[in-house]
């Protein structure tokens, strides 16, 4: 069984448990985990009742962010997020888009960092989201905090030394 069938089955029995619960997604590389990560997972957990990350996989980080990525595979991304208080699931998904884990999940809030609006959300996981009648919702971004980010001042220490 793969993740997104896992998924599915967990948020089937947490719904056939509580049928009022509300179930909060988000997703994304999770690649090095920084503070605006964090931020962003802590103010989406407020959200819900559950919080459910979709964890883009090994090769589909690869072909979002390019050959160098992702810097920790998707075991040990996956590890540390299920290790944070704030989230109640993860699962990796092999797509470049998150739709299929959305499609599955069918959750009653969507979250994504404030780097993101509706207009540059992927149209296939916001149609997703629309037919499910999910609320969507962009938390605060911290500005410079990227994983891109801290892998090119790393690179420009490397290279300053």
């Amino acid at each position: 069984m793969n993740d997104i069938e896992e998924v599915l089955n967990y948020v089937k029995d947490l719904r056939s448990r509580n049928p009022d619960i509300k179930i909060v997604a988000t997703n994304g590389c999770f690649d090095i985990i920084h503070q605006g990560h964090i931020s962003m997972l802590k103010s989406a957990q407020r959200l819900g009742d559950v919080l459910i990350v979709g964890l883009n996989s090994d090769l589909s980080v690869k072909s979002l962010k390019g050959e160098s990525r992702p810097v920790n595979r998707q075991g040990d991304r996956k590890a540390v997020l299920q290790e944070l208080r704030c989230v109640d699931y993860v699962a990796v998904f092999e797509e470049n888009t998150s739709h299929k884990f959305l499609e599955a999940v069918k959750p009653n809030v969507y979250v994504k960092a404030g780097d993101y609006s509706l207009e540059s959300l992927n149209s296939l996981e916001k149609e997703v989201l629309v037919n499910c009648g999910t609320e969507i919702k962009f938390t605060y971004f911290i500005s410079g905090l990227s994983t891109t980010n801290i892998l090119k001042k790393i690179n420009e220490q490397t290279i300053n030394k």
